[in-house]
Formats: structure tokens, sequence, C-alpha cells
């Protein structure tokens, strides 16, 4: 549900903690003196002179090629009306934080008192080098219009006025996926639109480009129905005036498919919906009152499909799916304008992305249980990760083939993974990682399947082929959830208290009782442990009826790592099992050993310990470049716990050289190269950037690792068990659903390298 704003509330946001809400952050180092001359005088002359003679060398040497200019003379500002310049800055500051957080786009917002078109396009036209786009935002019609225009053909950047086109590709793109889904033929719907701006022109003209017939169309301004006979009428409007003999939005409505609503709230009723043909589509897009009500409307009509430009309903055609990233595809290829075609690229990407599965972080981000195509799914939500690298990909792609591209792409795959890696919503190792999963996907068991996140992680590792789930839990809560979710195929589900499992349950307890009768375990005793799923699962793996097990959501690691290893044996040689996590943070992915299993290893133990994280990161392609860390730095200190990881890196030193490795280093001198080459220019990572950091006891790296997830919201994968001969992971207590796909991910991994050195 939309957030409840108060007035002091919104006043606070915008005067604390500092007036606004963007500033100007350096991107280049500034502390010395030579800095501050290559910054400016002497040094800049150089670049300048650069560009001088090849103008292109703008993009370059200046941030022109990731810059935008949010412009707009306050004449139309969101519902407010002309507010006049400087009452629009905040919406335009706003505008620039839209950009940036999801397109990572730098934006100068740029308020021009000024409402002659002439002198208004001189403007913008003289500051204009300064740019690599400009968006154009709530200026008024019909002088929006006739200024986009202009600067369109005059400047050889992009241009766009987001009201009008921006609302056009996102609601075409839905009009597109609901004629889809109520199997309406785009030449034969009846569209009515309710306005006749800059936004209602713009989206019914991209109307017409997916096949909606012009005769079919009927537009209604304030004064009723724009005839053909009526005198005065715009150019715009004249290009929508209709030859029927329809007077009112009231009669416009009868037997119509769809209803644009880019108007005022409150201007349909439910009799006037009650009118329309079967299967309505209404788009109530005025803000912040839809033309009518979302509850009334969906109370009045079952088979409506509805959408609002509120985020408190479904479907909202917010048009941030769209600009930042048609500005994000446009800039990147350079591209001269924004063309037809790059719009059209644009809705059906959208458009397609609907119909994909939709990731867990949007069902969770919008209190979602399972949000998938249909009449409450029609576009893709705000927060779905994956619009910049659907989108701005199909708009470059248009440039390119549209002609108005000056730096065409040629590496699309590499292309993409910068766009995921721009706003660090991607990583690309866990993007590795999955990819090999889904090439060769293993059985895996869920052993607490009967708890919902559990369930909708198994699904979706199901559904994307990165596993083969085996559900453990009760079959009668299990398959509820399933049906809540729409979780639909065949897969296994185990109940191991069941009577049908009893065979089973007896086979696995004879087979532990044989290993552990000489160490205390009793028949009885045995029978009552295959009752405990983490026993039962852990037999399942030993026994080749799974290839990988994860468990750990509702208990607590003693409980949990118990059984696993008590049953699942070790790899040869290796005396203790251990654990790591992975953080995927924006340096890289950092491991960081051993976070749930050893609590104070020895000098021998972290050896092992490091031995064990040496592999580990190399089973994912990683160089591991690991790192003793303490408090002292190369025995600075005399304690215990640093004398103990002196010992240890003496001995990983002589005996296994291989291994980058050194110690004992403070954390800050370990991640820090630059630090560490000028205090330490002896050590063996001299130069070297550390992914792997070894802790003195599990305190110190439990802390650490939960300490960098909720400080600075990085992801864990983790803990992953090393050590053993079988790939059985721990899940974090409570970890979110895309936590246990991403370790399932990790535990197909390493089945498949376990399978492939048997």
């Amino acid at each position: 549900m939309a957030a409840k704003i108060r007035k002091k509330d919104a006043l606070n946001y915008h005067e604390f903690p500092t007036p606004g809400k963007i500033a100007v952050i350096p991107t280049t180092k500034y502390t010395s003196q030579r800095d501050l001359s290559l910054a400016y005088s002497p040094g800049v002359a150089v670049p300048c002179l650069e560009i001088e003679k090849n103008p292109e060398d703008v993009y370059k040497y200046t941030s022109k090629s990731n810059l935008v200019a949010v412009i707009s003379n306050g004449t139309a500002v969101l519902g407010l009306g002309d507010i006049g310049a400087d009452a629009s800055k905040p919406v335009m500051e706003g505008k620039a934080l839209l950009f940036k957080i999801f397109a990572d786009i730098d934006v100068f917002d740029i308020e021009v008192d000024e409402k002659d078109i002439e002198k208004f396009i001189a403007t913008v036209k003289a500051i204009s080098p300064t740019f690599g786009g400009i968006n154009l935002e709530d200026i008024k019609a019909p002088e929006a219009f006739e200024i986009e225009r202009r600067l369109k053909d005059e400047l050889d950047i992009p241009v766009m006025h987001d009201d009008q086109h921006g609302t056009a590709i996102i609601s075409t793109a839905a009009l597109k996926n609901a004629l889809e889904i109520t199997n309406k033929k785009v030449a034969n719907v009846k569209v009515v639109v309710s306005g006749a701006g800059a936004a209602a022109v713009s989206c019914t003209r991209l109307y017409k480009k997916i096949g909606v017939k012009s005769e079919n169309i009927v537009m209604c301004d304030s004064k009723g129905v724009i005839r053909a006979d009526r005198e005065n009428l715009t150019p715009q409007k004249a290009e929508f005036a209709t030859k029927r003999d329809l007077n009112t939005l009231e009669d416009a409505m009868v037997d119509s498919d769809v209803l644009i609503g880019l108007s005022k709230g409150g201007v349909v009723n439910p009799e006037m919906l009650l009118t329309m043909a079967k299967d309505p589509i209404v788009f109530a897009m005025a803000n912040p009152d839809p033309e009518i009500d979302y509850d009334l409307a969906i109370k009045t009509r079952k088979d409506i499909i509805m959408a609002t430009g509120r985020s408190d309903h479904p479907n909202q055609v917010n048009n941030v799916l769209g600009f930042p990233f048609i500005f994000r595809g446009a800039l990147d290829v350079r591209a001269t304008k924004i063309n037809e075609e790059m719009k059209m690229a644009a809705v059906h990407a959208l458009a397609d992305l609907a119909k994909e599965m939709v990731p867990e972080h949007v069902n969770i981000t919008y209190h979602e249980k399972n949000i998938h195509f249909g009449k409450d799914y029609i576009i893709p939500k705000p927060f779905d990760l994956r619009l910049i690298s659907k989108v701005p990909p199909a708009v470059a792609k248009a440039a390119m083939d549209s002609g108005v591209a000056k730096k065409p792409i040629t590496d699309w795959g590499a292309y993409i993974e910068g766009l995921e890696e721009r706003l660090g919503t991607g990583n690309k190792l866990m993007r590795q990682i999955t990819s090999r999963a889904k090439a060769q996907p293993k059985r895996v068991v869920f052993t607490e399947a009967d708890h919902l996140d559990v369930l909708k992680a198994a699904q979706i590792v199901h559904e994307e082929g990165i596993a083969k789930p085996i559900l453990l839990g009760n079959k009668k809560i299990i398959s509820r959830l399933m049906n809540d979710i729409n979780f639909e195929a065949t897969i296994p589900i185990i109940d191991p208290l069941s009577k049908s499992e009893e065979k089973r349950r007896n086979e696995f307890a004879d087979i532990y009782w044989d290993q552990k009768k000489r160490k205390g375990i009793t028949k009885i005793e045995a029978c009552k442990r295959m009752r405990n799923r983490n026993y039962f699962a852990s037999m399942m793996v030993n026994n080749n009826l799974a290839d990988a097990l994860v468990t750990g959501y509702s208990n607590s690691y003693p409980i949990v790592a118990k059984p696993i290893i008590e049953l699942i044996g070790k790899q040869k040689g290796i005396k203790k099992v251990s654990a790591t996590n992975m953080m995927l943070t924006s340096r890289g992915p950092l491991f960081i050993s051993d976070t749930a299993l050893n609590i104070n290893p020895n000098s021998e133990e972290l050896v092992e310990i490091a031995r064990l994280t040496n592999d580990t990161m190399k089973i994912f392609g990683l160089k591991p470049i690991l790192a003793f860390v303490s408090h002292s730095n190369f025995g600075s200190s005399k304690s215990n716990s640093a004398k103990k990881i002196h010992d240890a890196v003496s001995i990983i030193h002589e005996s296994f050289p291989q291994i980058d490795i050194d110690g004992e280093l403070q954390v800050d001198f370990a991640l820090n190269s630059k630090m560490r080459s000028e205090k330490f220019p002896f050590s063996k990572i001299e130069g070297k950037k550390v992914n792997g950091l070894i802790y003195p006891n599990l305190e110190s790296a439990n802390i650490s690792y939960k300490l960098l997830k909720e400080l600075n919201k990085i992801e864990s994968v983790g803990p992953l068990i090393m050590g053993l001969n079988k790939s059985v992971h721990l899940l974090q207590l409570h970890a979110s659903v895309d936590e246990m796909v991403n370790m399932v991910s990790v535990a197909v991994v390493d089945a498949q390298e376990k399978m492939k050195n048997k």
C-alpha cells in the first residue's frame, strides 16, 4: 500500500540532512596538490585542447556521456499546474534522483524561468553542449509539442519530453498485454481517450503504431468529444477528431473496449463503466486521483483489467519503467535522437518482461506471494531489477538498426553484464555459478519445505532449471502452500514421519546403526534419529538418493550441523569441517572463514580452514588471494591470538607454498593493496587484491560478515560447508528466498565438482 505522507514528513525529507535530494560528488582523486593541478589548472588544458581538435573527445574526457539535463519551466507540474520554475525544482530534483538510482545516470536539473517558446528553445540549445541528453519535463501543452519537435530537429543529442512519451510507452506495453489476455484483436478494439493534453496525444499516437485504427478512436477534452465539426481545434486535437455523432465521454464509452484516462479524477462513474464491452480495459491514469476509483471499478466490473498511476494498486503505469532505461540505452550508443523505433523497442521489451517469471525480490518488495502475468500484472513493477538489463539493450539495438547510433555496441554480453553491475544489482560470480548449475542441475533436498519461503525458493530453482528439488515435510502443508503460490510441478514430496516412508526409514536406521553400534548408539536410537529430517536427508545424500542438501532455515547451526557432520563423510585428508561465507560486495566476491563451525581453531586448524577456502574459491573459478586477519600486523602483537596466526602462516608458507596467502594483517591492510604495498612491500601478496579473509576465531568472522551484511546491505551466500565429500550446506536462520536460491546454485555446482572428482 502507498505510504500516507504527512506535510511535515515531506518537508523534513527535502530539508534534511541537507536541503534538496541530489549533490555533485567528485569521481577522481583530489587529496593532493598534484591532483588539483590535474583537475584544474594547468593540467585541465590538455583535454581541452584535445577536444578542440576533435569535438567527439568531449565524451572521452568529460562526464557528458552519462549526463542528462532535466529541464522544465514549471508550467505543468505533476498535478499542480503552472507553479513556476522555482516551485518545480523539488520535482526536477526528484526526477534526477530516479535517473540515478534506476539507471546510474547523472543529472543536472535545470529550471528555466521562461514561457516564451522561442526564448525557451534558445536557452536549452545554448546549454546543450553540457549534456549527453535532455529530458523535458512538466511543460504544458500545446507548447510542449513545438518545443520538443524543434529541439529534436536542431540538436544532435537525445531529447524526450517524458510527460508525453514516458506514459505513452508504458501504457502501450500494458495495452499490448491486456489485449492479449482478453483475446481482443488490436485492429478491432474501440478506444476512448479522456484527456487531450500532451500525454494523451502521445499515447494515442503510439497506440496507433501497435495497430489501433484511427476510426476506432474517440478523444475527449473538457468540452466533450473532439468532433471534426468543432471549430478552433489545435493541430493535435484535429488529428484525433471523430466524425461519429457523439458528444460526451458518457456517449463515447458505450460499447467501447478500452478507456484511457489522462484527464482528472472522478469523471467516470459506475454506470458509464457498465456500458463498456465485455472484458473492458480501463487505464485510469489521472494523478493523484484516477478517473474512477480502483476498488469501485473492480466492484462494478468483475471482468475488468484495470491500471492506474498509483502504487497502491496493481498495474501501476509509472514512467520510471521507461525514461531511465530509454536514456541509458540512448546514451550508451551515443544516439543522436530518441526516435519512434527506440520507443517501440522499449514498448516490446516491457511487454515481454511482464510475461517472464517474476524474481522473488519483486514479490518481497511488493508483499506478494506469487506475482505472475495476468489481469493484475500486465506491466513490470518499478523495482524489478531486471529492467536495466532488458530495456536499455532493446533501445540501443533499435538506435543502431535505425541509424542514429554513433557508438555501436559490439559485445552485447559484456554490455548487459556492465548494465547489471552499474547498480550493484547483479554479481558476475553468482551469475556464472547459476549458469553452471543450470547446465547440469542436480537433485537437491530441501529439509524444511513446509515453510513458505523455503518452498518459494524450491519453486524458483525448479522453474529456472537450477536444480531438481526434493521436498521434505508434511505433505498436506506443502501441497496447500504449493497451491497458494501456484507452484504446479510434479516433484518428489517426502514426509519422513509418514507410514509410506517406514520401509526407507528402517533401511536408513539399519545402515546408521551398523556404522554407530560400537559408538553407543542403540537400534532404537537409530530408528528415532531417522525420524529427524536432517538425519533422513543426510542418509538420502549418502545413499545417492539426492546429490545435495540445503538446510538450516528454521533451526540453529548446532542442531542442524550435528547430524550432517556425524553422517556425511569428510574429504580425504581433512580432519575438521569448516565454513565460509561468500559476500557479494561492490569490489567483487569476498570470502570470510570460518563463520559457523570452529569456535577457536588452533594454528593447524587455521591452516586447514585456509586450504579449504582456497579450494572452494577455485571451484567457482576464482584465483584465491588470501589473508590471515588479526588485530595486529606481522608480529606487532605478542598475544596468543596473533601468535597462532603467525604460526599458521609459517606452516602454510612452508607446506603449501603454492597458496597465495599472508598475514597476520589488520583488515584494512588486507583489503587495501596500496596501503599494504607501502607499509609491507615484503608481503607474499604484495600488490594483489585480497578476496578471502581467514579469521582467528568464529566470533570475529561471524560478527564481521553479519556487520557487512546489515550495514552495507551486502548479499551473503553461506555458510558454505567445506571439507565434506558430499554437497551439504547450511542456510542462515530465516534466510531470504534470494539467499536460499543462491545457496542452491552453489550446492549444485559443488555437487557437480564432487561427482566429477570421484
